[in-house]
Parts: C-alpha cells; sequence; structure tokens
C-alpha cells in the first residue's frame, strides 16, 4: 500500500492575482505547491488572451509555484439564460479553453449560478472564538428581497410569518447596517470590487423571471454539449461549482445543489472531462447531502476539492466553522476521498493526487486590518489547511501502516 500511503491531496491556495492582499511570498510559507487563480481583471464574457495567461502563469511560476486549477473562467449570463446572444460567448469560452492548453493549464472550475457566484448575509460574524466568519441568514436575505430590494412578487415565496420578521430585522437595523447588508448581498464576482445597484440588480434578476431550474439546466446541458469536445480535444478537465448557498434564493433557480443534479450533469455530456468541484462546504449546507456518500457515487467526476465547514442551524441559517468542526463530518469525508484515490490507483486511472485548497477561514486577530476579500484571509485559510492536512496524514497513516 504504499503508493497510496504516499499519494497525498495536491495542497493548493487561492490567489486572486496582483491585488490580492495575500502575496505570493506569504503563500510560500504555507507549504502549498500550487495556485489557483483567474484574470479577473479580463471582463466576464471575453476570451482571455494567451499573452495575459503567460504573463500570470510566469509571475507564479517566478514565486515558485505551479499554476494548477483556473477559478473560474465565468460563464456569461446570456449563456445561462439561453440569450440571442450566447454561441458567440460559447466561443469566447472555447478560445479561452483553448488558449489554457497553449500555456499547459488543464483544470478549470467554473460555476453556473444566476447572477451572483455566492450569497451571504453577513461578512463578519463573531463565532464563540472572537474570530470573524461568512454567515447565511434567511430572515436578512428576506428582509433585503422584501424591504429594500422589493423584489416584484417576492412576497409569494414567503408564508406571514416569515414576512413579519423580516419586516422587524430591516426595521431594527440602522441605516449604515442596512447599507452594509445591501452592499454584501449584490457584491459582483470573487476577485473584483462590483458591487451591483439596486436598479442593476433588478433588471438582472428580472431576465431570469421566466426561467425556472429545467430550463436552467438545459441551457447548462447545452452549453457543456459545446464546450467539452473542446475540452476533451485539449485534454482539459471541466469542473462545476455547486450552487452556494444550494437552494433557490431571490426568485432564482438552482440547479448544481443536490446529488441528482451532479448526476445529471456529468450523465448528460459523458465524458472523463466534464467533472466536479465538489465543495464540502457549499454541499454541506444542506443537511440531505451525504457527503462521504456523494463521494463515494461521484468517484472519478471529481477534479477539484473545496475543503471546508458550515454550523447549519434549525432556523435556515448557517456560518462558516472550523474547518474540522461544524456539522458536516470532516473525517468521514476525508476517509472517502483517500478511498477514491485508492481506487484510481487500483484502476490505473493516472494521478490519483487530487487537488484541493482550504476553502474560506476565519478572520482572526493576525489578519485584522488588511483589506482581504471576503473568507479569503491568510492566518485563517493557514489553519484550516495545517488542520486538514494533518488529518489527511493521520487517516493515511492508520489505514496504510497497519
Amino acid at each position: 500500500m504504499k503508493d497510496i500511503q504516499d499519494t497525498y491531496l495536491n495542497h493548493t491556495w487561492r490567489w486572486f492575482g496582483p491585488d490580492d492582499p495575500v502575496r505570493l511570498s506569504e503563500i510560500k510559507q504555507t507549504g502549498v505547491k500550487g495556485i489557483v487563480s483567474a484574470l479577473h481583471h479580463i471582463p466576464c464574457g471575453e476570451a482571455w488572451p494567451e499573452e495575459e495567461i503567460r504573463r500570470r502563469k510566469k509571475t507564479i511560476e517566478n514565486a515558485g509555484f505551479s499554476w494548477d486549477i483556473i477559478e473560474s473562467v465565468n460563464v456569461h449570463e446570456s449563456i445561462k439564460t439561453a440569450a440571442p446572444d450566447r454561441e458567440a460567448y460559447i466561443e469566447n469560452y472555447c478560445t479561452s479553453l483553448r488558449n489554457l492548453a497553449q500555456c499547459d493549464i488543464r483544470t478549470v472550475c467554473y460555476n453556473f449560478m444566476p447572477v451572483l457566484d455566492w450569497t451571504r448575509t453577513h461578512l463578519s460574524y463573531k463565532v464563540a472564538d472572537g474570530t470573524f466568519a461568512l454567515r447565511y441568514d434567511p430572515v436578512a436575505l428576506a428582509g433585503f428581497e422584501l424591504f429594500i430590494l422589493k423584489r416584484k412578487d417576492a412576497e409569494a415565496s414567503y408564508t406571514e410569518a416569515q414576512i413579519e420578521a423580516a419586516q422587524a430585522y430591516v426595521k431594527a437595523l440602522r441605516p449604515k447596517d442596512k447599507n452594509t447588508l445591501q452592499q454584501t448581498i449584490m457584491a459582483g464576482l470573487p476577485g473584483t470590487d462590483e458591487i451591483f445597484t439596486l436598479e442593476e440588480f433588478s433588471y438582472y434578476l428580472e431576465e431570469y423571471k421566466d426561467i425556472n431550474a429545467q430550463q436552467l439546466k438545459e441551457n447548462l446541458i447545452y452549453f457543456l454539449q459545446k464546450v467539452i469536445p473542446v475540452a476533451e480535444e485539449y485534454d482539459i478537465k471541466m469542473c462545476i461549482h455547486p450552487d452556494d448557498p444550494p437552494f433557490p434564493i431571490l426568485g432564482l433557480p438552482r440547479v448544481v445543489s443536490i446529488e441528482q443534479d451532479l448526476q445529471d450533469i456529468v450523465s448528460a455530456v459523458p465524458s472523463p472531462h466534464n467533472g466536479i468541484t465538489f465543495c464540502t462546504g457549499s454541499l454541506g449546507a444542506r443537511a440531505d447531502n451525504d457527503l462521504p456518500n456523494m463521494i463515494r457515487r461521484l468517484g472519478d467526476k471529481i477534479h477539484f476539492l473545496h475543503l471546508r465547514n458550515v454550523q447549519r442551524n434549525d432556523d435556515g441559517s448557517f456560518f462558516e466553522a472550523d474547518h474540522l468542526e461544524g456539522s458536516n463530518d470532516m473525517f468521514a469525508v476525508m476517509k472517502a476521498v483517500i478511498d477514491q484515490q485508492h481506487q484510481r490507483l487500483q484502476k490505473g486511472q493516472g494521478n490519483p493526487s487530487i487537488p484541493m485548497r482550504p476553502d474560506h477561514g476565519h478572520q482572526m486577530d493576525f489578519d485584522a486590518g488588511r483589506p482581504y476579500y471576503p473568507g479569503y484571509s491568510a492566518v485563517g485559510r493557514m489553519r484550516g489547511l495545517a488542520e486538514l492536512r494533518g488529518l489527511e496524514m493521520g487517516i493515511r497513516k492508520a489505514m496504510f501502516q497497519q
């Protein structure tokens, strides 16, 4: 069993580029070898020029890393809504994939969430040890939707009791806190400072008023039917990220939230290049997602791992917990991952060292005062990485050194 014992996960770190407050020299001290990054300065929908990719790759490699994962080549809204111009945006996407392959970067994480990349209501929720975490509160979201955004017909999505609770929540907010809630929910794509106005946000939501989950899934499959042949030709692994949170919000459909969604996606366009980013935090926000068994059943479709934990509460809220705490059994998750690696080795499926990164992290006192992207503080993530490494080593040695 020496092979699997020595085949650790490929530990990586998300870096948002030259504007990231966490410097590559600091990341070097965490011990990771691979970087997860993207060209955030290229507007969504435009093709990534090869020279821009090479410039970023050179920066990463000169700092002593390999650029292992793209996160993300974002999917334009016209593709998600099947707008008349979607073919042009799909062709731009394919051009980006070809250019990435020319630069020998061959794993691409993406998502198909409408309008927003991820949604939280609080970015600085104080937990018991005094650190600050990301939090999702359905009452706060309802308050925003009903009484700040005032989305048309939104009341139909809520009970009378929920509407009353949301109204009371908003009434209790100071003007400053109301503005913070609005900006938190309407933040744009990771790695950018974009924040929608209420008018812009309402416009984008209106684009989905006639699109249900089935139609959105059909649009996703259409996209994959066009893109996966290019991924196959250039040996690129595409790995879709789950919805975050994994249930409908703001009248928007969700199609990557449960195991059946993931099975539908990989089955619709069968290919080793059509895979999954398995995010334990996003999927783990639902109690009905059995993470260890999902890993076992989805098997070699998992091309990338985001490892983090959440604490779910009975009221539907959740917050980002420490990596080894929270509602999900990270021991069972890690053991299932190592079992999957073992199966890949036995089947001769190439390099079983699945790339993973510690996802999100609490803001600790060490991180205070630096303008980190929400969830992406330095020391908080380093703590998570250290805990996950220790867990991985302990399980691996217990399994294969008996």
